[in-house]
């Protein structure tokens, strides 16, 4: 297999894990290449491979994007949802065919104060106050106006997003072939608002309002200044992104390993 990787902490690139790693694909007879931020993956490249945390995945599926090659997340990091395989197991997997690859739901932003910005996203787009002042943020749901979320911010997430930010702040966690979009607010001084949950298909327009004349536009790990009057739109990307899963993987076993999902502390770990 033709195989690009990405690293994106400098310190990374000097683990002799990493090394180890890389040596076992050559030893294999892979063909590897590394790929940067500012170029995508080669003509025939079968797999991207994402070394490092979620972080690091985030912008791996902004690069592998246009391409429509798949990326595995190999986990250097600390949680690993997105970037969830073991380093010692993905040799094996890719040599035996024991992978499946699955479609990832993407969001697509329009702002025209960022005209040049890249407009999708996996995980959520959220806006937040950049000064004191709190926000108010007004959403629609398909034309259907909801009340003024007055909060610290608001963000948008995909299902593959609903372990990260939007959990966070109180959002429900949502298995990964889960076509919803979750509007949660952030930090709201109005409680009587909580998350809600609309179908893939919903275009929301949101508009802020604040005393302060900017907030922040954050597109996964991706920040922006925005006037305060912004207008964003949010909805369904036309593509989705391809995302390679090695076989033994279980999103509700990463929920209870990850999370402690279920875990008794009071009775000694058991459930």
């Amino acid at each position: 297999m033709k195989l690009a990787y990405y690293i994106k902490k400098d310190l990374l690139r000097k683990d002799p894990r990493v090394g180890a790693l890389l040596e076992r694909f050559r030893a294999a007879g892979h063909v590897l290449y590394p790929v940067s931020d500012a170029s995508g993956p080669e003509p025939g490249t079968d797999v991207l491979l994402s070394l490092g945390g979620d972080g690091t995945f985030l912008t791996s599926a902004s690069l592998a994007l246009g391409s429509g090659v798949p990326v595995l997340g190999v986990n250097f990091g600390r949680l690993g949802f997105l970037s969830e395989s073991d380093p010692d197991a993905v040799v094996e997997a890719l040599g035996s065919g024991d992978y499946l690859v699955e479609e990832r739901e993407m969001l697509q932003i329009r702002c025209d104060a960022l005209p040049d910005a890249a407009p999708y996203a996996l995980n959520e787009v959220s806006v937040s106050r950049m000064g004191a002042s709190m926000l108010g943020v007004d959403v629609e749901v398909d034309g259907a106006s909801l009340p003024t979320y007055w909060a610290d911010g608001l963000l948008v997430a995909t299902s593959s997003g609903s372990t990260a930010y939007s959990l966070s702040v109180g959002g429900p966690i949502c298995l990964p072939e889960t076509k919803v979009f979750i509007v949660a607010p952030i930090s709201p001084h109005n409680l009587n608002v909580r998350p809600l949950i609309v179908p893939e298909s919903s275009r929301l327009r949101i508009g802020l309002r604040s005393r302060d004349d900017r907030a922040v536009l954050t597109m996964d790990n991706r920040n922006y200044t925005v006037p305060a009057g912004a207008q964003i739109e949010v909805c369904a990307a036309p593509m989705r992104l391809r995302r390679l899963r090695l076989g033994q993987s279980n999103f509700i076993e990463a929920l209870r390993s990850r999370l402690l999902w279920g875990e008794d502390v009071r009775n000694g770990g058991q459930e």
